[in-house]
C-alpha cells in the first residue's frame, strides 16, 4: 500500500510503498478513506515531540471502510463506514489517562496511508450527514475540544466562552460545540479575516491580539468570561487571567507559545479562578463529543483538501499556519 512516511528529523514527508497491515486479535483493518493533519503531526516532523520512532506514517485523524478483522472479532464489521478514535489505551479512569495511553501516528502507524489496523474498540459509525473528509476532519481535535469544554470546563447553558487562537481545527470545534450548549462565544486571533469568518460561524464578536490594548478591548465589549479555552500559553496566558470571570475557568491543552512568564498567583486565588489542563479524551468523551455530533449535525470546518501524493504540501500548510480549520488528504 501508499502512505506518506517521515523519515527523519525535520525532513519533508514523502509517500512510499510498505506492507499491508494485518489485524491482530481484537483488531480491524480500515481502508482509508480520508485523513487530516494536526498540529501534533508537525511537531514529529520537527523532532519535537516525545517518543518519536522514524520512519513513522504520521496521522491521528481518519475515517475509512472496515476491509477485514482478526479472528476473535465479530466479521459484522466487514464494510461498515467508521470513523478511528486516535486515543488509545486510556485505561480505566475517567479523570486522566494511564500508563499505557498513546495517541495514533507515533509510535503506532498512522492514518495517512490507504490502510491502517487498529482495535476495534476504537471505531465508531460514520456520521450519515458527514462525508468522507468531514468525517476524517472530526477525531482527534473534535474530541479535545469536547473534553475541554464539557468534561473539563463543565460549560453551561448561558455562559460566556473565550476561545484562543481560532482559525486551528480544534478551536473551531470549541466554537461549534459551545454553541450547539447556549453559550456565548467570543474568538481572538492574529488575524481580522480568521476573526471575521468566525462571526460567520457564530460567534459574537473577537479580538486580534496583535493589536495593543485587544484584551482591555475585548474586556470592555464582552465583559468577563466563564470559560477560556487556549492552546498557545506564553505570555498571553496572563491576558486570559485577567480577562476570566470570579470563578471562572481556564482550560488549555497546548503550549504552542511556551510557558508563562511572570505568573501571578494572587489573581487566581483571589478571583477564585480554576486552572484545567486537558488532552485528547476517554472512550467516554469520544461517544459523547461523536453523540453531539450527531445530535446537532455539527460539521467541520475544512480549510483545504490534498491528495496523498501531495501530502508535503499539506505540512508545509500547517506549518505555515496559513488554514482555516481542518487540513484533509485524501487516499483516493
Amino acid at each position: 500500500m501508499k502512505a506518506l512516511l517521515l523519515s527523519g528529523k525535520d525532513l519533508a514527508p514523502g509517500v512510499d510503498t510498505v506492507a499491508d497491515p494485518l489485524p491482530a486479535p481484537g483488531e480491524a483493518v480500515v481502508a482509508i478513506r480520508a485523513g487530516a493533519l494536526n498540529h501534533r503531526d508537525v511537531w514529529i516532523k520537527l523532532g519535537l515531540y516525545a517518543g518519536i520512532q522514524y520512519p513513522v506514517v504520521p496521522g491521528s485523524d481518519g475515517a475509512g471502510v472496515v476491509e477485514s478483522v482478526g479472528v476473535d472479532v465479530d466479521p459484522a464489521w466487514v464494510g461498515r463506514d467508521v470513523i478511528i478514535n486516535p486515543s488509545l489505551d486510556w485505561g480505566i479512569c475517567q479523570k486522566a489517562f494511564g500508563d499505557k495511553f498513546t495517541i495514533l501516528g507515533n509510535p503506532r502507524q498512522g492514518t495517512l496511508a490507504e490502510k491502517i489496523a487498529v482495535p476495534v474498540t476504537n471505531l465508531a459509525a460514520k456520521p450519515a450527514h458527514l462525508g468522507w473528509e468531514e468525517a476524517a476532519a472530526l477525531p482527534l481535535a473534535a474530541l479535545t475540544a469536547w473534553r475541554a469544554l464539557f468534561s473539563r470546563a463543565q460549560l453551561r447553558v448561558g455562559e460566556r466562552v473565550l476561545i484562543t487562537g481560532i482559525g486551528a481545527g480544534t478551536a473551531l470545534f470549541a466554537l461549534q460545540f459551545a454553541i450547539a450548549a447556549g453559550a456565548e462565544v467570543w474568538v481572538t486571533s492574529g488575524s481580522n479575516e480568521k476573526l471575521a469568518k468566525a462571526r460567520e460561524l457564530g460567534a459574537k464578536g473577537g479580538a486580534n491580539y496583535k493589536e495593543a490594548g485587544w484584551a482591555e478591548g475585548l474586556a470592555k465589549a464582552a465583559g468577563g468570561f466563564d470559560v477560556v479555552v487556549d492552546s498557545a500559553g506564553g505570555p498571553g496566558f496572563n491576558f486570559l487571567i485577567d480577562l476570566a470571570a470570579p470563578g471562572g475557568r481556564i482550560v488549555f491543552f497546548g503550549a504552542t507559545t511556551g510557558n508563562v512568564p511572570e505568573f501571578n498567583p494572587r489573581k487566581v486565588f483571589w478571583k477564585q479562578l480554576s486552572i484545567l489542563g486537558t488532552t485528547m479524551g476517554s472512550p467516554d468523551d469520544f461517544a459523547g463529543m461523536m453523540a453531539t455530533v450527531d445530535r446537532h449535525g455539527i460539521k467541520p470546518t475544512i480549510s483545504e483538501v490534498f491528495p496523498l501524493d501531495r501530502g508535503a504540501d499539506a505540512f508545509a500548510l500547517m506549518e505555515r499556519g496559513g488554514q482555516f480549520g481542518k487540513i484533509v488528504v485524501t487516499m483516493r
